[in-house]
């Protein structure tokens, strides 16, 4: 008769990895550090990074990513009186996520950046949103909405006043009630109708002066993200055309504002971020920018959020890939653990290359935002380097994930991993904000109005990638030229300018094996489709060990 061993009454479990958790975040992924903003690390800096690391690797967190994602939100309309509701339920490990995003501040880079010596304010956020994106991502759509909005809302200086402090706290107040009794506040966003979709223009929810301040808006969203934040940005129709507005969730007489709440949305994945419909029935909302000019007022938001689908889909690579060599190390086949295994050992240091460029492209970017004020170049960097991110790194998570679920066989393909949540999780960022197509139109865009613009950055990354620089800005000042008669042809451009771009972001950060070899594989020109075809030239051994520490 056997003993029960812990792993109940049967055989005992044999040749499994041990569960992933207890690596430090960020001490277990030296290009993280090594990463810097455009000053250096401070030691309380690092020192606090660390201490995050170690929060966000632990067993206790990660385990809150999966509770929140298996208890979804649930949408009551009603009471049991028939009084309308109009709330989402969270499960508490959703808000316990939800705390621990605004303590470590990364729903407010953007009010915190104004601030006198803000420094890295960016950049800082950048790298404790990279982490957090590996602990669980639903829930950072919220979070995403609110940094982005402290920039919208500046364009109405009194309702910034107003909202900024509120935006600033790092305090995660769940509560439903007016904005002005809580001590921190979450905004969303109200954009997409049905019959629009990414073209805002044909947008029939409407907005009339109400002679008080504020404008009566009806109509509807088929995209209402977050739907229990505490307020929402809004497109709605004036006679001057599409105005944004900030839209409470409570008005400040405790009165709830006509938000009806239709349906959530019933998602692939982002299973713990409650998306909906709403309609507008007579709800007050407070204009913001100019009247007519709502696009330009959203277009504030744009780069913010794009900026977050590239950092969240870089962890998101980064946490699959961690816990694929997890198992590789600790899983036997054939005599050998699977990490001496040399067509898996490929595999994995050739994904980890992607990993490893996607993450110093998106923390790259993320320093632009801060030094981009009073510098041309950088400027430039931002508008050109922006959508080229956000379309090569949210692609790529898919085929990351995918491949990283493979590593760990049919046990990756079960929901007791955290596997099968990436793999659903990963193609949001790439259709959020813009898909594909709608980065390549805005590097033509940008490419074609500011075209100095476009040759600085090139300039740039020339100098960075030194001897290989003048042959690779070649190759994109020909593939810029074809655009031009066939703008067919615009993904090209932007994928090649994603990968020099993150060429020259690994060659300022990572060792000199990591950045030569993916310079090597990726823009040599040779023929790849999946994981798995580094040459033998490269030290796969050598790749991983140093961009996966052991715990």
């Amino acid at each position: 008769m056997l003993k029960n061993d812990g792993n109940g009454f049967g055989q005992p479990v044999l040749n499994q990895a041990p569960p992933y958790f207890g690596y430090n975040l960020c001490e277990s992924d030296p290009l993280l550090l090594a990463m810097q903003g455009q000053t250096q690390d401070t030691e309380t800096t690092r020192t606090d990074l660390l201490k995050l690391g170690a929060q966000f690797g632990a067993a206790d967190a990660l385990d809150l990513g999966r509770m929140a994602n298996m208890h979804q939100p649930e949408l009551k309309t009603h009471d049991a009186y028939g009084r309308r509701l109009d709330v989402v339920e969270f499960h508490p490990s959703y808000h316990a996520l939800m705390r621990r995003s605004f303590a470590a501040g990364l729903h407010c880079a953007s009010v915190d950046a104004r601030a006198p010596h803000a420094g890295n304010a960016y950049f800082d956020r950048a790298r404790r949103y990279y982490m957090m994106s590996q602990v669980e991502q639903g829930h950072l759509c919220p979070v995403t909405m609110t940094n982005a909005a402290g920039v919208a809302l500046e364009q109405n200086p009194e309702i910034a006043e107003v909202w900024h402090p509120l935006i600033r706290s790092r305090t995660y107040d769940q509560r439903f009630r007016a904005p002005s009794q809580k001590n921190g506040v979450s905004l969303g966003m109200g954009l997409t109708e049905k019959q629009g979709g990414t073209d805002l223009r044909q947008i029939v929810t409407t907005a009339q002066d109400a002679g008080d301040g504020t404008h009566v808006i009806n109509g509807h969203k088929w995209f209402f993200s977050a739907p229990m934040s505490d307020a929402f940005l809004v497109l709605a129709a004036t006679e001057a055309g599409p105005s944004c507005f900030l839209v409470p969730r409570v008005l400040d007489n405790d009165r709830v504002n006509g938000l009806n709440l239709v349906r959530l949305k019933n998602k692939l994945g982002n299973h713990s971020n409650a998306s909906s419909e709403v309609e507008f029935h007579n709800a007050h909302g407070f204009l913001i920018g100019e009247d007519g000019a709502g696009i330009k007022a959203i277009l504030t938001m744009v780069n913010p959020t794009r900026l977050d689908c590239a950092l969240g889909s870089a962890g998101l690579m980064r946490g699959a890939v961690a816990r694929a060599v997890h198992h590789a190390r600790h899983r036997t086949a054939f005599g050998k653990a699977l990490i001496d295994q040399p067509v898996m050992l490929r595999v994995l240091a050739d994904m980890a290359l992607d990993v490893a460029a996607a993450s110093a492209l998106s923390l790259r970017l993320a320093r632009a935002f801060d030094s981009a004020h009073g510098d041309s170049v950088e400027q430039s960097y931002l508008r050109i380097i922006t959508p080229v991110a956000k379309y090569w790194v949210c692609k790529t998570a898919m085929a990351v994930t995918g491949e990283a679920m493979e590593c760990l066989g049919g046990n990756g393909y079960v929901e007791d991993h955290d596997m099968a949540r990436f793999f659903r999780e990963a193609p949001v960022n790439s259709i959020w904000e813009g898909s594909g197509n709608v980065m390549a139109l805005d590097l033509m865009r940008a490419m074609t109005k500011e075209s100095e613009g476009f040759m600085a950055v090139l300039d740039h990354l020339e100098h960075r990638l030194g001897k290989a620089g003048k042959v690779s800005v070649e190759v994109l000042q020909a593939a810029a030229r074809t655009c031009i008669d066939d703008p067919g042809s615009a993904r090209i451009l932007t994928e090649q300018l994603a990968l020099t771009a993150a060429a020259a972001a690994l060659k300022d950060a990572a060792p000199a094996h990591v950045a030569d070899a993916f310079m090597d594989s990726r823009m040599a020109g040779q023929w790849r489709s999946t994981y798995g075809m580094l040459d033998a030239r490269h030290d796969a051994r050598h790749i991983i060990d140093s961009l996966y520490l052991v715990a």
